[in-house]
């Protein structure tokens, strides 16, 4: 999994990622190579530091945070890995995403919860504090709970979210999709 050591001063985003217009960045965030941050989403690594992967999506109007304890002597990052798809309208706060993972549209995850290579957490689930998503488990519920196993094709689904992402950005940098320029609307 990758993760930059150290604060940030300013949000560090690899030449290679994309970020889309109306997506906010804040303080203590970095975003790997490939990697791509939508529509309206907010990462607010203001208290702790927020770190992303390569070929990771954040899709539309997900949020991203982190937490400190009110005495301000501990700080829990946000880390998320390699290849891992977080579904339109996410709440992540002060969470582990290792790499190839996927948490589906909606979803919460909370301070201190992990969800392990391979995981899953359906859309709309909420994953409480201190839990954890077994490598190839699929997670539902609020709070979520393991609902079963994932097949060999879901898991191999999981590389392709990632992949089509990736490259769907790289559209969106080579100007093949466009906007309507703002001023139209």
């Amino acid at each position: 999994m990758a993760a930059v050591a150290g604060d940030l001063d300013s949000p560090l985003v690899h030449k290679d990622a994309f970020v889309a217009p109306g997506a906010t960045l804040i303080q203590n965030v970095s975003v790997g190579e490939g990697s791509s941050i939508w529509y309206n989403c907010v990462l607010r690594g203001d208290v702790a530091g927020i770190r992303i992967g390569k070929n990771t999506n954040i899709q539309d109007a997900t949020v991203i945070h982190v937490s400190s304890s009110k005495e301000g002597k501990s700080r829990i990052d946000t880390v998320i890995g390699d290849g891992v798809t977080v579904g339109h309208m996410a709440l992540l706060h002060a969470c582990t995403i290792e790499d190839h993972a996927f948490v589906g549209m909606k979803a919460c995850v909370m301070d201190g919860a992990i969800i392990k290579t391979h995981g899953m957490l359906a859309a709309g689930a909420l994953l409480t504090p201190g839990k954890t998503v077994g490598s190839g488990e699929l997670w539902a519920g609020s709070p979520a709970k393991l609902m079963r196993k994932l097949s060999e094709k879901e898991i191999k689904n999981i590389y392709s979210s990632a992949n089509d992402y990736a490259d769907l950005a790289k559209q969106y940098q080579n100007g093949s999709i466009k906007e309507a320029p703002r001023s139209s609307l």
